[in-house]
């Protein structure tokens, strides 16, 4: 399983979904840009990397259950790739430090299934509280019924809200992986969720 998920191993496939989730991040001129969960500062930076003229801030609660990632990692993951447009912090998902209408794109990659929660949509609404007017999101989990419930009915929801280019992309259909490799590595229903605010 490491030697399929890792960037050193010959399959790289989270090389590949942090690379595909990055492909949906554009942020106007001096933008700002939020990753949230940020672990190891992975998803953060690739998205640094694609917008150079933007500042893009990662927040992690970086506990005791993730003690292999931190802020020192990420500052030090972000050096050795010579990215010097991001920045990192602790932040609680669920509770964000930010004022509403704060950034220009809100992006997270395999976190919120993590956070025990009996209704991980409203954990959503929270990250997208945070967004303006106008900016993008491109959000990548777990979205299977028994953790986040009915995530059609969210995708209308969020469209009679106002929100557009509302989609729910399913990442299993060779997109990042196979349905096989989701089924074998714990990660069927994988589904990004992206729009515009």
């Amino acid at each position: 399983m490491y030697r399929a998920f890792s960037y050193n191993g010959k399959r790289q496939m989270s090389k590949q979904i942090i690379e595909g989730v990055a492909e949906y991040v554009s942020i106007p001129y001096e933008g700002k840009g939020l990753d949230i969960g940020c672990g190891s500062g992975a998803l953060t930076i690739a998205c640094a990397k694609r917008n150079p003229n933007v500042s893009f801030i990662g927040v992690d609660r970086w506990g005791k259950e993730y003690a292999s990632f931190s802020r020192n990692l990420c500052e030090n993951n972000a050096q050795a790739e010579g990215v010097k447009n991001v920045s990192f912090r602790q932040g609680d998902a669920t509770k964000l430090p930010f004022e509403d209408e704060t950034f220009d794109v809100v992006t997270s990659n395999y976190v919120y299934h993590n956070i025990p929660s009996s209704d991980r949509q409203a954990i959503l609404l929270e990250t997208l509280r945070t967004l303006k007017k106008g900016g993008t999101f491109a959000i990548h989990d777990i979205m299977s019924k028994g953790k986040y419930g009915d995530m059609k009915a969210f995708e209308k929801k969020l469209k009679e809200m106002g929100y557009e280019d509302v989609k729910l992309i399913d990442t299993t259909n060779g997109k990042f992986m196979t349905k096989w490799e989701a089924t074998w590595m714990g990660l069927s229903g994988s589904t990004l969720l992206v729009g515009r605010k």
